[in-house]
């Protein structure tokens, strides 16, 4: 899903918008995050380091709003019309995964990002903290690290890097 997500954005804004600013902002989107931006990346030729640095920072945007404000925003929409389900299913999706994620605490935390999975991510990973009452000056950090080593594996599979290697 993440694959077409990426290519339709690419086809979508390709031409129209520099490779840099597509990739950045498909790197800054729930769900596709930063997996997208790579392949998103490699799609446009981007250059590896280049858009090693885009997709990071691009993923990492978002996710202090989310650990500040999105419980308040969840009680702002909770009691609107068409929302409400929508709210629960997210808390109780995010608080399920918290449970597992955290049973190691924030190596947890950290892993449950750093893992470059459908599901799995910056966004849900400060979705989790925030509705688990984790305090800020532990999470970003956490979250922040394992946005990069999930960069990392997505460089790695998205430039080619394992065949370089001979894997």
């Amino acid at each position: 899903m993440t694959e077409m997500l990426a290519d339709y954005f690419v086809e979508l804004f390709n031409g129209k918008l520099p490779s840099e600013v597509i990739v950045f902002f498909i790197s800054m989107l729930p769900v596709v995050e930063l997996r997208g931006g790579m392949i998103a990346a490699k799609l446009l030729d981007v250059e590896l380091v280049r858009a090693f640095i885009i997709c990071y920072i691009g993923n990492l945007i978002p996710i202090p709003f989310i650990l500040l404000f999105i419980r308040k925003i969840f009680a702002f929409l909770r009691d609107k019309k068409g929302f409400s389900k929508i709210i629960r299913k997210l808390e109780e999706s995010s608080r399920d995964k918290g449970k597992k994620a955290l049973r190691w605490k924030g190596f947890g935390l950290l892993l449950f990002v750093a893992i470059p999975l459908p599901g799995t991510g910056g966004w849900t990973g400060a979705l989790v903290a925030a509705l688990m009452d984790m305090r800020m000056k532990i999470s970003l950090p956490l979250i922040a690290l394992g946005v990069l080593i999930a960069n990392l594996i997505m460089t790695a599979f998205s430039y080619g890097l394992l065949d370089f290697i001979g894997l």
